[in-house]
């Protein structure tokens, strides 16, 4: 294959893979080739805990493999699983796209807050604000009710209730960005930013310009 970025899917959802895929495609706009790879032995969505940590060694066993015309790799779930691990095993830039989006949410001082659907990965999502230096900024997470997994087969339903954790964070958490969380939340990003005058952060172009800024660091 041509030069090209590699966006691993830490999930095994194929669907997802093709979702994220198109996305990070469109955010490259011609600049370069993107690659996906969908991990095999991980759930279809993960929303546990124990799920991210186990989703690290696959995210790292797939960026180590791969091949030399990879110039970048972007690691599309919301945790970053094995993220530090494969920045430290391969000699290309890695990104993951909860490091990016909050990066990209915290420019010129704004708080922030996260929009997201899974309620048991709090923690490890404070955790990455914590790990990023960014908490003065970080005015917390707005979860939609409900099964994620139900949620995320509902398009509709699922945009409706992301767009209130949303209003949530603007309005009773003061929030000046907002990142949607999730790499399968993909399209929603994307959909309701025209509904908002508060910047929505998508977490995959985030993720896409900022491997090729590394890019271009390291050229």
């Amino acid at each position: 294959m041509t030069a090209h970025l590699l966006l691993i899917n830490p999930n095994s959802s194929h669907a997802t893979s093709s979702m994220m895929l198109a996305i990070a495609e469109r955010a490259v706009t011609g600049r370069l080739a993107v690659a996906v790879a969908t991990a095999r032995r991980n759930p279809p969505m993960i929303v546990t805990p124990q799920q991210l940590t186990a989703a690290a060694d696959e995210v790292i066993e797939i960026g180590a493999a791969h091949d030399d015309s990879c110039l970048g790799i972007i690691v599309s779930a919301f945790g970053d699983p094995g993220l530090a691990a494969l920045k430290a095993r391969v000699d290309i830039p890695v990104v993951g796209i909860c490091e990016a989006s909050m990066i990209d949410a915290a420019r010129n001082g704004r708080k922030f807050g996260v929009a997201t659907t899974t309620p048991e990965l709090i923690e490890a999502i404070d955790e990455r604000a914590r790990d990023l230096g960014l908490v003065g900024q970080y005015t917390g997470i707005r979860c939609t009710p409900g099964d994620p997994l139900d949620l995320a087969g509902d398009e509709q339903r699922l945009r409706e209730a992301l767009g209130e954790a949303v209003r949530q964070c603007i309005e009773l958490d003061g929030a000046e960005a907002v990142i949607i969380g999730g790499g399968p939340l993909g399209q929603a990003a994307e959909q309701l930013q025209p509904h908002f005058a508060t910047p929505i952060i998508a977490p995959i172009p985030c993720a896409v310009e900022r491997v090729l800024d590394l890019m271009r660091v390291n050229a």
